[in-house]
């Protein structure tokens, strides 16, 4: 009888550790990424937030910071940046390619950083 009164609390016990265990530790990153416009913002922030991992995503159009909210187990910062970089946009890490680039939106030409050498 005793084991009865015992068994749900043990029950909720388990169900409380086994739920607890399984909520991932997100990694929050800020960056730069070069864009000019809001049609610029609405392709920067899809293409993140269609990686797998990524929890939140959104590019500030004024200073152009990148914030990212993402679970480091399913994606890299790096590949986060190469993303940004293949539909068109600089970051801080990766530059667009030239063909990439051109294939902006006319209103989303941003002045492309200089290389520092």
């Amino acid at each position: 009888m005793k084991l009865l009164k015992f068994l749900p609390f043990l029950s909720f016990l388990l169900l409380f550790f086994v739920s607890s265990a399984q909520k991932p530790k997100y990694q929050k990153e800020d960056f730069k990424v070069w864009g000019k416009c809001e049609m610029c913002k609405t392709l920067i922030e899809k293409t993140v937030k269609s990686i797998e991992g990524i929890k939140t995503a959104r590019w500030n159009v004024v200073n152009g910071k990148m914030k990212v909210k993402f679970n480091p187990e399913l994606t890299k910062l790096d590949d986060i940046h190469k993303a940004i970089a293949l539909v068109g946009y600089d970051t801080e890490l990766y530059k667009a390619t030239d063909e990439s680039y051109n294939n902006l939106h006319f209103c989303c030409k941003y002045e492309r950083p200089t290389e520092k050498k």
